[in-house]
């Protein structure tokens, strides 16, 4: 029956492993398990320091951040996974070195899809790490393009600001574990108006892989993806499609989508 075959079903579908950006924890992607409208599993990447793990130290160094979340990864998944991973801005270098851990392994990873980012080796020339606290979310309010009203708020700021300094840091100073690129297809997102990550930049994931290459913007600047869950769940939707067309390395072409939506 019944009552076992729902629970099945959930198992069987293909994960969506979601990586945060800085100060994000695994709430926000929560309405994403709605959205998705039953495609994946949705499995947020939980980070020390923030909701569940708030009393935790956060990370200062992503390539240990992402070995230390992977073996919980490879558990929510279950064997035999199919797996998607996504991350926005922080997230994306830090969906990378788990997609490098994942394959490693042997675990079937389908596609990465980063946003809001530059390639990997690129590190950002403007920085918001070491100055002193009303500098330092005067830049990060700058590089987002907007302010949590949380921060407004004593007590509230007291609990994030140091894990928003700590996240800002370990994305600052990233250095991949391995010039080495991944083989899954990677799809790049941007939101149009973002004065953070440029367009070329964001093409820059193209040498981050051996596989296909994709490039899509949306409506929005580097926070986008406040407003366009649904569109991103579809895009990759869309890329996920098994009739996606064959994509020619050699030509060092990538497609765009543009969401057709802009509320």
């Amino acid at each position: 029956m019944t009552g076992t075959a729902g629970p099945g079903r959930e198992r069987d579908r293909p994960v969506l492993v979601c990586a945060p950006f800085a100060g994000a924890g695994p709430s926000f992607f929560h309405p994403w398990r709605a959205l998705s409208a039953g495609r994946w599993r949705v499995v947020p990447v939980e980070l020390p320091g923030r909701e569940r793990l708030i009393l935790h130290t956060p990370y200062r160094n992503v390539v240990e951040a992402a070995r230390n979340a992977v073996d919980d990864v490879v558990a929510e998944a279950g064997e035999g996974a199919r797996i998607s991973l996504f991350g926005h801005s922080l997230g994306a270098v830090l969906a990378y070195e788990l997609t490098h851990l994942l394959t490693a392994r042997g675990v079937a990873v389908e596609r990465l899809v980063v946003s809001g980012s530059p390639g990997p080796w690129t590190q950002r020339a403007r920085r918001a790490t070491g100055l002193p606290d009303e500098e330092f979310l005067a830049r990060v309010e700058e590089f987002a393009g907007f302010r949590h009203e949380a921060l407004d708020h004593p007590e509230m700021r007291e609990l994030i600001l140091p894990v928003l300094q700590a996240d800002c840091e370990m994305h600052e100073n990233y250095v991949p574990s391995t010039d080495e690129p991944v083989t899954v297809p990677i799809c790049s997102l941007r939101g149009a108006h973002d004065g953070l990550v440029g367009a070329d930049q964001a093409h820059e994931w193209q040498k981050a892989t051996t596989g296909a290459f994709s490039y899509a913007e949306f409506p929005g600047d580097h926070m986008y993806l406040v407003d366009h869950g649904r569109e991103v769940l579809d895009l990759i939707g869309s890329e996920s499609a098994p009739a996606r067309p064959p994509f020619d390395k050699d030509a060092e072409e990538s497609t765009t989508w543009t969401s057709p939506s802009s509320a």
